[in-house]
């Protein structure tokens, strides 16, 4: 069987452990508290939950799509969005580089709608899965771009 549970639990880690090591390394800190933000930016505590259900959908589209071959579109743009997400936090918050970390995360939505758009066509609930994730991406490209714009 090509979706196995020990297969679920590793996309889990996979995601989840990087997540959260990912932003324990690059925690935003004072720098980002003193940057002029626009009214829409939600509160910092609004981020940890928020990316919690995120990475649980993440990991379970991968597993819905995933074959041991691992040659396929959805998987290729579900490894090219993993490596988008990853970059995005220390691009923005290690380096501050705003700009760059803009370009990182348009980047990361169009590979994001590129999996929905692939995946549709071989799982539907998959390509469902990343819909809210391709939500939050869009709304923090907006919220990156506004914080480079003040």
């Amino acid at each position: 069987m090509k979706r196995r549970p020990l297969a679920l639990a590793l996309f889990f880690l996979l995601v989840g452990v990087g997540g959260l090591a990912i932003g324990y390394l690059t925690a935003p800190g004072a720098w980002y508290a003193g940057l002029v933000k626009p009214t829409f930016n939600p509160p910092n505590w609004v981020c940890g939950p928020t990316w919690t259900v995120l990475y649980v959908l993440i990991a379970v589209a991968s597993w819905r799509v995933w074959h041991k071959e691992s040659e396929d579109w959805p998987m290729r743009l579900w490894w090219a969005q993993r490596a988008l997400n990853f970059l995005w936090t220390p691009v923005y918050f290690g380096a501050r580089q705003i700009g760059l970390a803009l370009a990182v995360i348009l980047l990361l939505l169009a590979v994001i709608l590129a999996f929905i758009a692939t995946a549709w066509r071989q799982n539907r609930v998959a390509a469902w899965l990343f819909v809210p994730y391709a939500a939050w991406v869009a709304f923090a490209s907006v919220l990156n771009a506004s914080i480079l714009a003040f």
